[in-house]
């Protein structure tokens, strides 16, 4: 059994701890459990069972209907909603069931399901990117088991190379572009997703992969000459400086832009050096990359 934190239902479902306090307090479909310092947690059915209430309720249904309803009712409901956007949340949740289940023939069922109605393109950026978004928030603060996490990733990973593989375009641009991870960051999906997104728009792309060290960079660049180097950062080892590696990116590859995107780079608060360029989200990167 997984335990959360009631942080990590906030973060998952939307909802502020303060109201989740309140609807424990009011309703019965959550019971969480205390540590012996009196701290909340929560196991998989209450992580589901909260992800499954916060869709209905941003939706139209009232909670205090909600907590009268049975699971086959929540289920169907959730079924019927209409919206786009809500099936878009309706199948992140699923996907984020699935992982904490660890049943991974309904976590492939469901993007495949997707992929089949909407094509790898829609699947990635309306599903697959911000399930990583939810997700990333729990292998940051390791409240998701090293398993899960892999299995899930595999099989993203699977779907994206498949998506770079087959996609083409009739776009053409004169750019290069290479894309790495630093040394310590190994999780390569937003890497991957970028890939494809560059590739589809006729975008030149040199893939060095994870863990790259920065000499190793500045060898390839020196060779290469990129127009940029772009990396995406989800979640990079407990002793890497944030501050310290633009700052020696910036020294090793003075001459070309480096683009900087993921979850690190929203709250990042100092002076970044000038060659370097932040992309805080989906929308920023997609203007971007548009832009090439």
């Amino acid at each position: 059994m997984d335990v959360f934190t009631i942080k990590d239902l906030e973060n998952l479902s939307g909802i502020k701890a303060h109201t989740i306090r309140i609807w424990e307090q009011r309703y019965t479909f959550l019971s969480p459990q205390r540590t012996g310092t009196n701290i909340r947690y929560y196991n998989n059915q209450e992580l589901k069972m909260l992800l499954n209430v916060a869709l209905l309720n941003k939706y139209g249904f009232k909670i205090s209907h909600i907590d009268k309803m049975n699971p086959d009712e929540i289920r169907d409901k959730i079924l019927s909603l209409t919206q786009i956007q809500a099936q878009h949340e309706r199948i992140i949740n699923e996907l984020i069931h699935h992982m904490v289940d660890l049943d991974l023939d309904g976590f492939e069922d469901t993007l495949d399901n997707y992929i089949m109605a909407r094509g790898i393109e829609k699947t990635i950026t309306q599903i697959i990117f911000p399930f990583l978004e939810k997700i990333g928030i729990l292998w940051i603060t390791n409240h998701v088991n090293p398993a899960q996490e892999h299995l899930v990733t595999n099989i993203i990973r699977q779907k994206l190379i498949v998506g770079i593989e087959s996609t083409g375009s009739h776009l053409m641009s004169d750019k290069v572009v290479i894309l790495f991870l630093p040394e310590g960051e190994h999780h390569e999906l937003g890497l991957l997703f970028t890939f494809y997104l560059l590739k589809s728009r006729g975008v030149k792309v040199w893939y060095l992969g994870a863990n790259v060290p920065l000499k190793d960079l500045e060898y390839v660049t020196a060779i290469k000459k990129p127009h940029y180097v772009y990396t995406h950062l989800t979640s990079v080892a407990h002793n890497f400086n944030f501050e310290r590696f633009l700052t020696q990116l910036s020294l090793k590859i003075p001459a070309i832009p480096a683009i900087v995107s993921g979850q690190m780079t929203q709250n990042y608060k100092k002076k970044v050096p000038g060659n370097i360029q932040f992309k805080t989200s989906l929308t920023e990167v997609m203007e971007y990359i548009g832009t090439l």
